[in-house]
Order: structure tokens, then C-alpha cells, then sequence
């Protein structure tokens, strides 16, 4: 008999999860079973429990992006990573490897890419299939809940913040210090940039000053973009948007100084507001920023080490996930809600599933 998991299964959009008893799924040959310790929850997963893309998933499907665990199955041909190797399992799960945009190293875009917990099942569960060849080495530095969410949120503002082109010592203006602001501040300290944090909540710019911004503007109070030109002498040299806001889109763009770049990463519903003139005579590029690649994962991962980026998490666990969307959509989740597994499986306990995958032969993984 093939050993069960819990997973939080998406059976109809827009209905609360399912927590449902499912066969653990098999590896196939080229892939991997993981045990997850911890699944990070995005309000990417919200937008897919509910249908609000144009390309949707297939129902039923089990979400999560931001899983971390240890390999506890083996598939033929995969030698990438071994039984009990601590991995990620992202947004991208895979892509072809040979188009124009893999060859160039952006495999983010591929047309045949595949992303975890959409259009392959994800990590709200006790086990997950993935690809070898795409999922995240988590150093030895860090814990399954403490990278959680950096395989997502991380790699994500770390992505941004290279596309912007700041230099180290220039100044970069980051709107919305919340779940991915509060990590893109980190990055760019780390990475030696001045950092104007942008925000409407009070509480979130205390926490961004804490962080190491050296300069908080609530956007209420005033003209923001008028501020940040004045704080850095003319406008910020990159501008990262994390703020799902068509309102902070078009600050962004003031905020921006003559020859800089605004990269977005937030997706608020609707079109872009773009003052062409300012656009056109200011010489501004505007850049849309998808994640982030494996080489993006590694150099995001490896400068968290030693806590130099750290997330603010809530534990929760799986049965609480219908909770945790409610609260996301009405916006009341200041943090990164990070799903624990614990106690993880033991030693054993992840052979014996070895064991049995082992035993009755490779397959290939199983839909709902």
C-alpha cells in the first residue's frame, strides 16, 4: 500500500482548500521526491486558489512555491542531488533548457517553463515532486523556515534590485516596505546601495529604519516623489515597486532620476500609468522583473547566509491555510506566513518512503 500525505487542495477557484489524504506521489525518471519541512504562502497562491489569471490552473491542484525539504526519493537518471540534500522547490519547477531565452540564461520567460503549485503541484503538502535540475541547494547557514520564503520573495526583490542597475553607493527608492519590501531593503543594503524606503503605514517605515533604510517617506503625508528628489539630489538611480498599487506604479516613475530604471515586481489589476512626457525626457527605462533565475537563486540564497537578509515569519500550520487567505486578501498579513511541517519525518520514517519507491520500482508522479 502506497504511504499517504495531507495536502491543501485547490478543487474549485474561489472555494476554501480542501485538506485531503492523498498517495504520496512517485518520482519518475528525471525527478525527485521531497519531503517539505516548510512552504512559504505568497499572495501569488491566492491569486491561483482563485482563478484571477488569464491562464489558469488545472483543477484540482495543490499550491505552494516556496517549499523547502529534504530529497527523500530518487528517480533513474536523476544525479543531481541525493537522498537527504536540503532543497527548494520555487516558482520556476522547470523549463526547456535549449530556447533563445534559456540559452541567454532567462529561463524565467521560456515558453515551455512549468511554475510550482500552478501548472504542477506545490509544496501545501507533506510531500513534492520536482525537477532536479531546477530546484534551490539551500546552504547549510540556513533553516527550511528561514528560507522559505526567500525562494520566492527573496529571489524575487534580489532579481528586481539587480535590474534596476544601482551601483553600490548610489540610491534606490523601494515602494512598499511590507512581505517583499521588507526583504529588498536587506538585499539592497547588503549589496551596498542607499536605500529610500517608501510606504502608507507608519508601523512598516519604523520596521524599514530598522532594517537599515536611510530615509522613510509615507506617501500619505505628501508628495513622495517630491521627497525622494529631494532626499537623494535629483531622484533615486533605480526604483524597485513592490506595492500591488496602480498609485505607487505612477510615484515610481517621479521617483525616478534622469537615466534611471523603474523595475516593477508588484501586479496590480489594470493599466499602467505612464507620463510619457517625463518618460521620454528624463530618459527613464522601465523594466518588468519575473522572479528570478537559478543563478538569481544562488547569489540570493548565499547572501542571507550569516543573517544578513532575514525574513519576518509566522509559523502556521497547514490546516490553517483557509485562514491565512482570508487574511491575505483583506490584507492583514504584515509578515511572511511560512507553513510549518514540523516535526519533520525521521531519518527513518524518509527511508522507509525511499524504501517503498525503491522497492516497487520507478513511476511516474500521479495526478490528483
Amino acid at each position: 500500500m502506497a504511504p499517504k500525505m495531507q495536502a491543501a487542495v485547490v478543487e474549485q477557484f474561489g472555494k476554501p482548500l480542501s485538506i485531503l489524504e492523498l498517495d504520496v506521489p512517485s518520482p519518475g525518471a528525471g525527478q525527485i521526491l521531497v519531503k517539505t519541512e516548510a512552504c512559504g504562502v505568497c499572495h501569488t497562491d491566492l491569486h491561483a486558489a482563485h482563478g484571477d489569471w488569464p491562464v489558469k490552473p488545472t483543477l484540482p491542484f495543490i499550491p505552494g512555491h516556496e517549499a523547502i525539504g529534504l530529497v527523500a526519493a530518487v528517480g533513474s537518471g536523476a544525479t543531481i542531488v541525493k537522498e537527504g540534500d536540503r532543497v527548494g522547490v520555487p516558482w520556476l519547477y522547470s523549463a526547456c533548457g535549449h530556447c533563445e531565452y534559456c540559452l541567454r540564461g532567462w529561463e524565467t520567460v521560456c515558453a515551455q517553463a512549468q511554475f510550482g503549485g500552478y501548472t504542477v503541484n506545490g509544496g501545501f503538502a507533506e510531500y513534492i515532486i520536482a525537477d532536479p535540475n531546477y530546484v534551490a541547494h539551500v546552504p547549510a547557514g540556513l533553516t527550511a523556515v528561514g528560507a522559505a520564503p526567500l525562494v520566492c520573495a527573496g529571489i524575487t526583490t534580489y532579481k528586481g534590485i539587480k535590474q534596476t542597475e544601482a551601483r553600490s553607493g548610489e540610491w534606490i527608492a523601494i515602494s512598499g516596505a511590507g512581505g517583499l519590501g521588507h526583504l529588498a531593503i536587506q538585499y539592497a543594503k547588503a549589496m551596498g546601495l542607499l536605500v529610500c524606503a517608501i510606504d502608507i503605514d507608519d508601523g512598516k517605515l519604523a520596521h524599514a529604519t530598522r532594517l537599515g533604510a536611510d530615509f522613510v517617506i509615507n506617501a500619505k503625508t505628501g508628495d513622495p516623489a517630491a521627497a525622494v528628489k529631494k532626499a537623494t539630489g535629483g531622484g533615486a538611480h533605480g526604483v524597485l515597486i513592490t506595492a500591488p498599487s496602480l498609485i505607487a506604479f505612477k510615484q515610481g516613475v517621479g521617483m525616478t532620476r534622469k537615466l534611471g530604471t523603474c523595475v516593477l515586481v508588484g501586479l496590480p489589476p489594470g493599466e499602467f500609468p505612464v507620463p510619457l512626457f517625463d518618460l521620454v525626457a528624463n530618459c527613464i527605462t522601465i523594466r518588468g522583473s519575473f522572479v528570478g533565475t537559478r543563478q538569481d537563486m544562488a547569489e540570493a540564497l548565499a547572501l542571507a547566509v550569516g543573517g544578513k537578509v532575514k525574513a519576518d515569519i509566522e509559523l502556521q500550520p497547514l490546516s490553517s491555510i483557509n485562514q491565512i487567505f482570508d487574511r491575505l486578501e483583506h490584507g492583514d498579513v504584515p509578515s511572511r506566513v511560512v507553513l510549518d511541517f514540523a516535526p519533520a519525518k525521521t531519518k527513518n520514517q524518509r527511508s522507509e518512503v525511499g524504501q517503498h519507491f525503491a522497492t516497487a520500482g520507478a513511476g511516474s508522479a500521479r495526478d490528483l
